[in-house]
């Protein structure tokens, strides 16, 4: 294949474009695909997999590039990139979005808050809208409104044949279920039609930090305020550094009016003995973008999650515990994720009380070794209250961390489903195909 058999390009080594292309999130990916397709439409992404197919080339998928193992660059491969594909379209009458499976998040939001609408996305306005959709999609919305995946309606699809599938509820159900947090193990995702909300335009970031040492008792407090919380809530808490030293934070994000959402922080106020109260009302483009420097690009990274279905006193201790701490986070769960079966979509743990992350990010990599380590040895700590984790945050080549993502019977219905689809695993570069 030449550039010419593509509307869009096919850049090779030592070209323009080449190296800004294959360069992803996560700096400590550097590998140098022998292709990369720059594709603009749905008919150059079924050309380009026919291209790799005949072409006997390993092949990933690329649409914000947000992977922490930066699965979609392969070495000596294709690597199909979708960032043209980035439309995206509003029905603010049926209130749905057709969204370009190569747009990014911030395109999505900018789009719907036009109208005061919003589906749920992740927290940073940089990341692919289809890795973060296809995995299940956590958000500041989901507590409301579900996950990300949740509030798709159809896919456009491009299978492993070259087959164009529009994918629903009653078209392919089988295939609908699994591309619903199963992630991109089945095809390519071209275009997703997703159902909207009136969310307003404003938010709320309350935030109280404590001293490490009254923290725990903090901890307690929060955990009892949870258990009646209002879903357009998201109750967070937080360790790491602050103004140079380890501290803790207790706080909530609120979609909507902030009037409503201050109802709460007296509640907080009660909790412990804060050295700092900050309260931020701001829009809710301003919150979907607030991250955006912190998770920048071209910076290494690691990151380990988990979930707990309880917060019991130990794993307090355990999130608080101050030894080479990179800093973490518990977001809340339960609400609307909670108001879908499990057996319903191939995401799992839809039970989980709360997801524990840790992450760190570094520049040198003379680092990568020690600020690994730090990581999984503090996530190993709160290892003993959990069970289970979210399939986008794995950032080991560990097969065993893809089945902490999906029960026996979700994984085994998934990999039904990979052989009935992708009988050749074409799609190696997603979590699934890795141990197909």
């Amino acid at each position: 294949m030449t550039a010419t058999a593509l509307d869009g390009l096919l850049l090779r080594p030592g070209e323009a474009g080449y190296d800004a292309g294959r360069a992803v999130w996560n700096a400590m990916v550097d590998r140098r695909p022998a292709a990369i397709a720059r594709c603009r439409s749905t008919a150059d992404v079924v050309a380009a997999l026919r291209y790799g197919r005949e072409a006997g080339l390993e092949i990933g998928v690329r649409c914000g590039g947000h992977s922490f193992l930066g699965l979609p660059v392969v070495a000596d491969g294709l690597l199909i990139d979708l960032s043209a594909i980035s439309s995206v379209t509003v029905d603010p009458a049926r209130r749905l979005a057709r969204v370009g499976g190569g747009a990014l998040l911030g395109a999505l939001d900018v789009a719907t808050q036009r109208y005061g609408l919003a589906t749920t996305a992740g927290n940073v306005s940089h990341t692919g809208v289809g890795g973060l959709t296809l995995g299940g999609g956590i958000g500041w919305l989901a507590r409301a409104y579900g996950l990300s995946c949740d509030n798709v309606t159809s896919y456009e699809l491009v299978t492993a044949d070259g087959s164009v599938l529009r994918v629903s509820a009653g078209e392919h159900p089988d295939l609908y279920w699994g591309l619903r947090g199963g992630g991109g193990s089945f095809g390519v995702v071209t275009a997703f039609e997703f159902r909207l909300h009136p969310v307003g335009t404003r938010a709320l970031v309350v935030d109280q930090f404590y001293e490490l040492p009254d923290a725990a008792e903090a901890l307690r407090g929060w955990r009892e305020l949870l258990v009646d919380m209002p879903r357009l809530a998201t109750p967070v808490a937080r360790v790491g550094q602050r103004d140079g030293r380890l501290m803790a934070g207790i706080g909530y994000v609120w979609v909507g009016d902030p009037e409503e959402g201050l109802r709460l922080l007296p509640s907080y106020q009660e909790i412990g003995k804060p050295v700092e109260t900050q309260v931020q009302e701001l829009s809710y483009l301003e919150l979907q973008t607030r991250l955006d420097d912190t998770e920048r690009h071209a910076v290494r990274r690691y990151c380990k999650g988990h979930y707990l279905r309880s917060l019991p006193d130990a794993a307090i201790e355990a999130f608080l515990a101050p030894n080479n701490n990179p800093g973490a986070r518990l977001t809340l769960n339960g609400g609307a994720i909670g108001d879908i079966a499990d057996a319903d979509t191939a995401f799992g743990h839809r039970d989980a009380l709360i997801e524990f992350t840790t992450g760190d990010a570094w520049t040198d990599p003379a680092d990568d070794e020690a600020r690994i380590t730090a990581a999984r040895t503090y996530a190993a700590g709160l290892e003993p209250y959990t069970s289970g984790s979210y399939v986008n945050t794995i950032a080991d080549q560990d097969p065993a961390a893809v089945r902490r993502a999906y029960s026996p019977a979700k994984l085994a219905r998934l990999h039904d489903l990979k052989r009935s689809y992708d009988p050749d695993n074409i799609f190696t570069r997603t979590p699934l195909g890795r141990i197909a």
